[in-house]
């Protein structure tokens, strides 16, 4: 059985090892969303341009179970005013 709730880390440690575009600045976005009537994101992309990626990078960000702050370190989402603290 598959987790839904809190993930993880490990498949955006694993991203973050290859061939990985920063698109952190989603997670800004994200941030500025949260609290308001406008709090629903929806990310549509065509078929194999990283919908999966996009996922771990979210997962990884919010998840709450584990420490993901050396991950982002050196992201675009690190340099934005708008952070939850990771």
């Amino acid at each position: 059985m598959g987790k839904y709730l809190n993930p993880g880390n490990e498949n955006f440690k694993w991203i973050k090892h290859g061939k990985y575009i920063d698109k952190t600045g989603l997670l800004a976005e994200m941030n500025h969303r949260i609290g308001t009537p406008d709090n629903l994101v929806c990310i549509s992309r065509p078929r194999r341009f990283g919908k999966s990626y996009a996922a771990q990078t979210i997962c990884a960000y919010y998840d709450c179970t584990c420490d993901s702050h050396d991950l982002f370190m050196c992201s675009t989402i690190s340099k934005k005013r708008i952070m939850r603290s990771i």
